[in-house]
């Protein structure tokens, strides 16, 4: 963790903003943060990844979840013992689980662009398919409609999203759709769904930070980071409830077949 830690810190500030906005526009766009993150630490020849960067970066796209649906978290807080707040917590098991006991397995799924490429192709077909099966879909399910199963199910394909290159959000957002989620409704779960799994993430990893010991001038990059990914991400959220509501998520999928066959062929080509 230490060498990540030094590798990390040699991020410019610039660097910084720029991984910053991709990672608050891809968090929550179906597109996968991870596998852009990957992508883009390669064309910047950072062939180490900086974790404990990628885990502030994803606390700014933490920040930007905790603003969009500041009513759903203080709603929450108030009445904590509610249907909804059974379901997150559920839905959050499978990825604690696999962060858990697989977190070797995933480290070295971060230093493949093929396992990034493939899971962009992966990501495009969920992206589809959930769309038709949601077009088909009379009536949606809301929080009362929805049982635990379904929030297991959204919650394990949570987990698999921790490969780079499979979103998050879209996977998520697929999975509630074709449990029969209700449109807004599967949007909304997904992001509220991550809210817990960022914050784990981010305290377990950021003990390391402080651990280690720093300067404080190093911190400038990070902060940076951190601003742009929350500004970003904010954006992007605003930018997938309005394509989930009128069925128009779908689109990303012809974005990250044509990424990810680029990606491929420059895997086995170059």
């Amino acid at each position: 963790m230490q060498q990540n830690i030094e590798r990390g810190i040699d991020l410019t500030s610039l660097e910084a903003l720029l991984i910053g906005a991709v990672q608050g526009l891809t968090e929550f766009l179906p597109v996968s943060s991870s596998g852009h993150l990957v992508i883009l630490q390669n064309l910047l020849g950072v062939k180490e990844q900086p974790l404990i960067f990628a885990v502030l970066v994803h606390m700014g796209t933490l920040i930007s979840v905790l603003v969009a649906f500041r009513a759903d978290i203080i709603a929450i807080l108030r009445q904590p013992f509610t249907r909804l707040t059974y379901l997150i917590v559920v839905g959050c098991i499978p990825a604690g689980l696999a962060g858990f006991f697989l977190a070797p397995l995933f480290a070295r799924a971060f230093e493949s662009l093929l396992v990034v490429g493939l899971g962009l192709l992966f990501t495009g077909v969920i992206l589809q398919v959930s769309e038709r099966l949601a077009a088909v879909t009379i009536f949606g399910k809301e929080v009362r409609e929805t049982s635990y199963k379904d929030a297991l199910v959204i919650g394990l394909m949570q987990a698999v999203a921790i490969i780079p290159g499979i979103s998050r959000s879209g996977s998520t957002i697929a999975a509630g759709l074709m449990s029969g989620l209700d449109r807004e409704f599967a949007a909304r779960f997904s992001f509220l769904l991550s809210i817990p799994v960022i914050l784990g993430a981010g305290i377990f990893e950021l003990s390391d930070l402080f651990a280690a010991g720093m300067d404080v001038n190093h911190y400038i990059p990070y902060l940076v980071g951190i601003i742009s990914a929350a500004g970003f991400g904010l954006l992007a959220i605003k930018v997938v409830m309005d394509l989930v509501k009128r069925g128009r998520l779908s689109y990303f999928s012809y974005y990250v077949w044509v990424l990810g066959a680029v990606v491929l062929g420059y895997h086995f080509f170059f």
